[in-house]
Order: C-alpha cells, then sequence, then structure tokens
C-alpha cells in the first residue's frame, strides 16, 4: 500500500506521518511508502523499515496535484488547509486553499483514469455548523456555517461525496472537534487559546485566556485525531452509503471545567499562570460555535474519544512531556 499525507508538515500530518511509519500497516494492509507533501519542508521521521519520503508542494496551484498523486497512492489523508482564523482575515487565501487545493486534488484524481480510485480522507470540521442550532447537535442536522473557514470546508465535503458518488474516489470525512492540546506553538487558528491555557502553564509559562470561563466546546486530543484518521481510512466505504462525512466524537467541556482539569493534573501553579484577557473579537466568533453533538454514526462505526478532560491533560503530558509537568501541584 502506498499512502500520501497532504499537509505532512502540520501538527496532525507530522503526527500521523509518525505514527504510520511506526505502525508499518494501515488496517489490514501493510505500508510499502509513505509520502508527506506539504508547502513547508516536512520534518524528517525517525528510521522506520518502509520508504518515506517527503516533498514541498501546494496543490493549491494549477498541474501540482497531478505531480503529488503519479505514483497513485492508495490512501490520500487531505490535511493541507488555512485554519480558521486566518481563513476568516484573509479570504482569497482561504478559498484558493481550502476549496481550489481540494477541487485540483479530486480532478487529478479523476484523470488518472485506468480504474484508479483511491480511498481519500478529509480532515473537516464541526465550524461547517452555524447558529441558529439545537444544544446537542445530531448527526441529521445541516450544515450552515458561519464562517468563511466553515464554509469552505462544507464545500470540501460536498465535492469529495459527488465525486465518490460518481465512482473517481472513496471518500470519508471527518469533522473534528477542536484539537486540545495542540503541541508546539500557537497557530493561526481562533480557537487556539483552548490549548493555550493548558500548554503553556504545563511548560511554565504564561497564558491568555480570552474568552469567559463559561463559553462551552467539543474537543479530543491529537491522540483522539490519530484514532479517527486512521480508522477512517480503514472503514469499509459500503458502510457509509451515500452520506460520506461524519461528525467525531468528542467532549464537550466549558473553560472552567479544562482550568479544573489542569488543577486536578498539574496543581495550583499551573492555574496561576492563566492571565484574564477578554477579547471581543474572539469572543464573539465563539458565541456562534457549536459546544455539543450526538455523534451516533460515528460512534455506531467504531470512532472513539476520551471520556474526560484530565485524560487529554494527560495524554499530552504522556506524548509531549515524557511525563514531566513543568508547573507540578501546589
Amino acid at each position: 500500500m502506498r499512502v500520501l499525507i497532504l499537509g505532512g508538515a502540520g501538527m496532525l500530518g507530522r503526527k500521523l506521518g509518525e505514527r504510520l511509519a511506526a505502525d508499518g500497516r494501515l488496517g489490514k494492509a501493510e505500508i510499502a511508502h509513505l509520502s508527506l507533501v506539504d508547502v513547508a519542508p516536512p520534518l524528517p521521521l525517525p528510521p522506520v523499515a518502509i520508504e518515506v519520503d517527503a516533498a514541498v508542494a501546494d496543490i493549491s496551484l494549477p498541474g501540482v496535484a497531478e505531480r503529488v498523486i503519479a505514483d497513485r497512492p492508495d490512501v490520500v489523508f487531505h490535511l493541507a488547509a488555512v485554519v480558521s482564523g486566518e481563513a476568516e482575515t484573509d479570504l482569497e487565501k482561504g478559498y484558493r486553499v481550502n476549496v481550489e487545493g481540494m477541487r485540483l486534488l479530486l480532478d487529478a484524481v479523476r484523470g488518472v483514469g485506468d480504474g484508479y480510485r483511491p480511498t481519500v480522507v478529509l480532515a473537516s470540521s464541526i465550524a461547517v455548523f452555524g447558529a441558529p442550532f439545537p444544544e446537542t447537535i445530531p448527526d441529521e442536522f445541516a450544515t450552515t456555517p458561519l464562517t468563511s473557514y466553515g464554509t469552505q470546508k462544507a464545500i470540501g465535503e460536498l465535492l469529495l461525496a459527488d465525486y465518490s458518488r460518481r465512482g473517481f474516489l472513496d471518500g470519508v470525512a471527518i469533522r473534528l472537534p477542536t484539537i486540545c492540546v495542540r503541541p508546539g506553538t500557537p497557530n493561526a487558528a481562533a480557537s487556539g487559546f483552548f490549548s493555550s491555557i493548558i500548554r503553556e502553564p504545563l511548560h511554565g509559562r504564561e497564558a491568555v485566556l480570552p474568552v469567559s470561563e463559561d463559553v462551552r466546546h467539543w474537543v479530543a486530543s491529537p491522540r483522539a485525531a490519530m484514532g479517527y484518521l486512521v480508522h477512517a481510512a480503514s472503514l469499509d466505504r459500503r458502510t457509509l452509503g451515500n452520506r460520506c462525512c461524519l461528525t467525531m466524537p468528542g467532549l464537550s467541556v466549558t473553560v472552567a471545567e479544562q482550568i479544573e482539569a489542569l488543577r486536578e493534573v498539574a496543581g495550583e501553579a499551573a492555574v496561576r499562570l492563566i492571565r484574564r484577557e477578554p477579547d471581543e473579537r474572539i469572543t464573539r466568533m465563539v458565541a456562534g460555535w457549536p459546544s455539543r453533538f450526538d455523534p451516533q454514526r460515528a460512534l455506531e462505526l467504531g470512532f472513539r474519544g476520551e471520556t474526560s478532560f484530565a485524560e487529554i491533560v494527560r495524554s499530552y503530558i504522556d506524548d509531549e512531556l515524557s511525563g514531566s509537568v513543568a508547573a507540578g501541584p501546589g
């Protein structure tokens, strides 16, 4: 099996590459070749038994997608995207990368012909839902995004479903919760503070909280996201029928509950590093985001996430801090 990860230099792409390289297989199939592609150079993976290569390329430019899939990968993970805050401030870039890049990729797959029909897994987002919505959003609820990012992801879902319906590929889109706790440095996502108020104190650094503690959101860890991506690529496409877009499991938590979990795991010293600094722009954006889902289809198909936010905090410590917390109890 040949696997391609678009967005291989990003947080999710890097972690997915590391996991697949270490596992050496995807579902029941052994991986013979793994390719990571991004607009920035993907970091080298640790030495593994399978063949791995990395390339710098922008599939939103004409002709690039055809070159990227020239070796006919069996599975394509499409993780490359302009994130929420940047997509809102730079409309042209958001549509070029998130929509035009998606269309060019799908057309490149269609153009191969000769029976080529790969699995394409799209990392979508709960941003495809917009207010007004019920307190708990069911699988049947319509996608009515209220941001440019959410609109772009919804368009990507529709394109994936249509090209799948026409038999060019086997697509599945997974609507990821806000991924928390993200490692590394803050990105341009408006949701970045959900991670930073946990990540920064765990490293002994101050974090800014721009919203009130009663803000509620739908979250999952990077570890859970890796499980979702791998499981999505391993699904029997026939189990999805004509609905290839799935909302992933997550946790509905308030900021106050996040902070309490931080206190439980890392102590009062960590919590004292959170500084309240209200930001009206972020507060307005967050107010229109969904906060609770009933992802029955995904659960029935075997997707599983965390059961508590403390579990998410501990998974970050295990995966990123090797078990040592900078701000310990006290």
